[in-house]
C-alpha cells in the first residue's frame, strides 16, 4: 500500500522559514520523480516544485525560486521542501505527489499539509 505522509507545517511569520517532510513507503521511492504542490481554498492546485528520481534535475515555479529548495534522500525515502522568506502569499496546503513513470500507472498524493503565514 502507498502511502505518502507530509509533516512540518505550521503558522509562522513572514519571512520566516519552515522545512517540509514527505515520507514515502510501499513503493519504489528512487524510480520516482517526486513533486511539490500547493493549493489555496477556491483555486486549482499549483506546481511548486519537482525534482528527478535521482535529483538530476529540478525545476521550480517563478513564484518560489531563490527561496525554496526541494531536495531529496533516497536512503531515507524522503522528500523535503525547504521554505525561506515565506510570504502570506505561500499560505497553502502543501501535498507531495509520487509522479507516474508510464502513462498507465496513477500518481500518488499524500494528505497535505497547512503552511500559514501570519503576523
Amino acid at each position: 500500500q502507498v502511502q505518502l505522509v507530509e509533516s512540518g507545517g505550521g503558522l509562522v511569520q513572514p519571512g520566516e522559514s519552515l522545512k517540509l517532510s514527505c515520507a514515502a513507503s510501499g513503493l519504489a521511492f528512487s524510480t520516482y520523480a517526486m513533486s511539490w504542490y500547493r493549493q489555496v481554498p477556491g483555486k486549482e492546485r499549483e506546481l511548486v516544485a519537482s525534482i528527478t528520481s535521482i535529483g538530476g534535475s529540478i525545476n521550480y515555479a517563478e513564484s518560489v525560486k531563490g527561496r525554496f529548495t526541494i531536495s531529496r534522500d533516497n536512503a531515507r525515502n524522503t522528500v523535503y521542501l525547504q521554505m525561506n522568506g515565506l510570504k502570506p502569499e505561500d499560505t497553502a496546503v502543501y501535498y507531495c505527489k509520487a509522479n507516474r513513470r508510464v502513462p498507465w500507472e496513477n500518481d500518488r498524493w499524500g494528505q497535505g499539509t497547512q503552511v500559514t503565514i501570519s503576523s
